[in-house]
């Protein structure tokens, strides 16, 4: 097969003539790419400042920040093959028929991230409170768009979906900034009971940390078969909770020891033949 000079310098001068033609909307169009990618960071960094300023919480700013930035970047996008003459209506469609095949994928997904934005803007909880929600008690250490993490006493990593954690019942042990610790001690029926209240009341006075106010309870539980129960409801700030239940178990134990008071055990009733 042999080439025609004069149709290949025909197809030259068409090729030139179309590149000509063309340019302006290419350079349009790139010069358009260029501005809208230094615009986007430009928008993007000052919105961050501004949600900052006003105190926003950490993971909604940066979220927010990341939507923005990702809405601004298929707009311009769009912007940019328009400029170049390629029919948007068609991209339009198809990117929302794929928008809604990936919405009807990731259900669970847009679960998590609804109750994500529920926990952002809502509050229940905040990085640092040890919550009780889904069976698990932790520290919350990060609040993140589908899961939050939870650490618990054991030093274990636990991630809860977002979704479940909004729609069941959260309890938040730091929010008020003390805590009530309820303690059982039981005592047999020989025992006074005055006595052992006194007993009890003056341990958790020696205790500095005991709040004072509200003032902690001793009182009679239960009168079961075997024993008598006391409640023992003392009020520690949060840093102190774990140390003041201990120590007040082991003090009331000393104390009852000296007075000659025996802590009565739990006794389970067996059926005999």
């Amino acid at each position: 097969m042999t080439l025609n000079p004069d149709n290949v310098t025909s197809y030259a001068d068409a090729f030139i003539n179309a590149l000509i033609d063309y340019s302006p909307k290419l350079i349009s169009a790139i010069l358009i790419l260029f501005v809208g990618i230094y615009a986007i960071r430009l928008i993007n960094r000052i919105i961050r400042k501004i949600m900052v300023k006003r105190d926003l919480d950490p993971t909604l700013t940066r979220f927010l920040a990341d939507i923005l930035l990702w809405v601004l970047r298929v707009l311009l996008f769009v912007s940019f093959i328009s400029k170049l003459g390629i029919e948007t209506s068609s991209f339009v469609a198809i990117l929302g028929a794929m928008g809604l095949a990936v919405g009807l994928s990731l259900q669970g997904s847009l679960s998590n991230f609804a109750g994500g934005m529920l926990i952002i803007v809502f509050k229940p909880f905040k990085v640092g409170d040890v919550i009780e929600a889904q069976g698990t008690i932790g520290t919350v250490h990060e609040i993140q768009i589908f899961v939050t993490k939870l650490i618990n006493g054991n030093n274990q990593t636990i991630f809860v979906p977002n979704g479940s954690l909004s729609n069941g019942t959260i309890i938040n042990y730091s929010l008020q900034g003390y805590r009530r610790a309820d303690l059982t001690l039981s005592i047999s029926y020989d025992t006074d009971i005055r006595k052992a209240k006194d007993i009890i009341t003056e341990v958790l006075k020696n205790n500095p940390k005991v709040l004072k106010t509200p003032e902690a309870e001793v009182s009679v539980k239960l009168l079961t078969d075997s024993s008598i129960q006391l409640a023992v409801r003392p009020w520690a700030n949060n840093a102190d909770f774990g140390v003041v239940s201990s120590d007040t178990l082991e003090s009331c134990k000393l104390a009852f020891d000296a007075a000659g008071i025996v802590i009565q055990p739990f006794v389970k009733e067996v059926s005999k033949k």
